[in-house]
């Protein structure tokens, strides 16, 4: 055997442990990718539904408006009716106990349009925290990532370690976010 050959089966050998020393960090790599990924789409669908939750509290408050709005009309008809002179008086009475009829119909419905619009924007408020763990768990992880990889081209495992803590970091931020109330 030559000094060439042995040269070369000796570095083949150092490259292969190298290898399969970074075989752990390799796979911490791909299970943090899929982690962000997973956090990635977590995120983004909550914040999907804060909008589509704003979308339905704006849609709630406007119809609580129209709703106040017709009861406000209401009641300035009933005032002036109460004011006016009319020739048929049994025509009169009943014009004025259909909009007593509406006005306590609407002061029902806005009572519930209201109580559904603050509950809807307690739902936002909810995803919009949600959201914010979500977005802190994807950037904690991507650091991690990160970190993680440098590993790979320094062969130091302090790096490997340092992505390992952003991670749990992140994963906890993550996990964070479904016990949120």
């Amino acid at each position: 055997m030559e000094v060439n050959e042995a040269q070369e089966l000796q570095e083949h050998a150092e490259h292969g442990s190298h290898e399969s020393a970074m075989r752990p960090v390799a796979l911490t790599m791909t299970i943090l990718a899929v982690f962000v990924a997973i956090t990635t789409v977590l995120g983004h669908r909550t914040h999907t539904e804060a909008v589509l939750q704003q979308a339905k509290a704006s849609d709630t408050w406007n119809e609580y408006q129209a709703k106040k709005n017709r009861a406000y009309d209401t009641a300035l008809m009933t005032d002036l009716l109460s004011v006016v002179t009319i020739a048929d008086e049994h025509a009169a009475q009943k014009i004025v106990k259909g909009y007593a009829d509406h006005k306590d119909k609407w002061a029902d419905d806005l009572k519930e349009e209201q109580t559904e619009a603050l509950g809807l924007e307690a739902e936002v408020k909810l995803a919009e925290g949600r959201a914010k763990f979500f977005d802190l768990g994807e950037a904690l992880l991507e650091i991690g990532l990160v970190i993680t990889s440098v590993t790979l081209l320094t062969r130091r495992r302090a790096y490997w370690y340092t992505g390992i803590v952003f991670s749990l970091a992140g994963i906890v931020s993550v996990v964070s976010a479904f016990f949120l109330k």
